[in-house]
């Protein structure tokens, strides 16, 4: 069984990101939005809401999710799915702590789960 490499970049501190706020990372033709909850968890997602494209790094992140500031969708931090009755995903990217360092893995493709 064939698995993805993993390609770990380290891309700042914990404390680069605000508590329930977020901090983006850009790369060639894309933008990584990390996400900081109240209880410390780190996750990152596609800056780019399945809706309309809104900046979901603009949003208000509650509840393990965070809020599209264009239009309200709720998206899980943890999986990428929309919440509610909104249909559509955002790609996640897995990431690992290492103290405060925080390190994403670029070696998994974001791809757009139909």
């Amino acid at each position: 069984m064939s698995q993805e490499p993993e390609y770990w970049i380290e891309v700042g501190h914990i404390t680069d990101i605000p508590r329930r706020g977020a901090r983006c990372v850009k790369g060639p033709g894309y933008t990584v939005a990390l996400f900081r909850t109240a209880d410390d968890q780190v996750f990152a997602l596609e800056d780019e809401c399945p809706h309309k494209g809104g900046p979901l790094s603009q949003g208000i992140v509650h509840d393990g999710c965070v809020t599209c500031p264009l239009h309200n969708w709720v998206i899980s931090l943890k999986t990428g799915e929309a919440q509610g009755e909104d249909e559509g995903s955002v790609p996640t990217i897995p990431v690992r702590l290492d103290g405060t360092r925080i390190f994403i893995d670029m070696g998994i493709p974001m791809v757009r789960v139909a």
